[in-house]
């Protein structure tokens, strides 16, 4: 079926010396059927992304098994030492409220994972995944394209 404008068909009708109240109404009707559908369109479902710590270890010094680490953000300016206080003051803040008591933060997985974020936030520390992730390791060393 042809698509025609609306501002084409509104033309046509005003020539054909239609009613401007009717017009008018008719104009709106077109003008609300021809807007795009809302953002459910037909896009298909975003892809489900997950972080991941890379370790560079050049030196092997890392441990052979497997270990988990969080994503966190500080200021730009400050020293990275300072990180586990920031960790540590959030969930001092957190235990000290009335949910904090009920269910207080023991351990460093647990406050990333359960303390809200505003706690983090004064602190000054900002967790950018509350589940723990893989790291893998590295040589820092690109292999020889051996196929040729």
């Amino acid at each position: 079926m042809p698509k025609i404008d609306v501002n084409l068909v509104a033309e046509i009708l005003k020539k054909n010396q239609l009613d401007p109240k009717l017009l008018r109404q008719v104009i709106e009707e077109m003008n609300l059927a021809a807007q795009p559908e809302g953002p459910e369109g037909d896009k298909p479902p975003a892809v489900k992304k997950q972080f991941v710590v890379l370790a560079s270890d050049p030196d092997n010094r890392l441990p052979k098994h497997d270990f988990v680490a969080w994503v966190l953000q500080i200021p730009e300016d400050e020293s990275v030492a300072t990180t586990q206080e920031r960790i540590f003051r959030g969930a001092y803040d957190y235990n000290a409220s009335k949910k904090g008591r009920l269910y207080p933060a023991k351990t460093v997985g647990e406050a990333l994972e359960n303390v809200p974020a505003k706690f983090f936030k004064e602190a000054e520390v900002w967790v950018k995944n509350k589940v723990p992730v893989l790291v893998l390791k590295t040589d820092n060393q690109i292999p020889k394209d051996t196929s040729k």
